[in-house]
């Protein structure tokens, strides 16, 4: 049986939980507290996660480079690697993320994919917008999506 481990993370937009399983990092997502307890044992990949994690806070790293595993559909899944392209200082609107994975169509489909994004900052959903520049819908908050963007340079209306 797989081992998963929690830790959590205190960032500046606030406490962020991680899992892991098979040395893989399955989610990273915004909480209010720690809804459950932490692991006794932090395995590499968390470790590795911090460290990259205080690297992008401080401004020293522009692109992650973790081990993730995305537990999603095939659809989720073909959006949220995707996601992963949009460089650091960078925002592109729903519909370019539709046309970028081939189904221009997707708009709506492409937002309820990032909704379901389990790992928030290393697959970078706070980088799309509206395509007027405006922000729109983010699980974390939209105060936490103003952050990110306002961290990495991004001009939004």
């Amino acid at each position: 049986m797989n081992s998963e481990y929690i830790q959590y993370y205190s960032s500046p937009v606030g406490l962020i939980q991680c899992k892991s399983v098979d040395n893989q990092l399955i989610e990273v997502n915004f909480v209010e507290e720690e809804k459950e307890q932490a692991s006794t044992k932090i395995p590499s990949i968390l470790k590795e996660t911090f460290k990259q994690l205080d690297e992008y806070f401080a401004g020293s790293r522009v692109k992650f480079d973790l081990n993730l595993h995305l537990n999603g559909t095939e659809f989720q899944n073909t959006v949220w690697n995707e996601l992963t392209r949009i460089p650091f200082g960078e925002a592109v609107s729903y519909k370019t993320v539709a046309e970028r994975i081939g189904n221009e169509k997707a708009v709506r489909a492409i937002g309820n994919a990032n909704n379901k994004n389990k790992i928030v900052i290393i697959i970078p959903c706070h980088r799309v917008m509206g395509s007027n520049g405006k922000l729109v819908g983010y699980g974390g908050g939209l105060w936490r999506k103003e952050w990110l963007l306002n961290h990495e340079n991004i001009a939004f209306h």
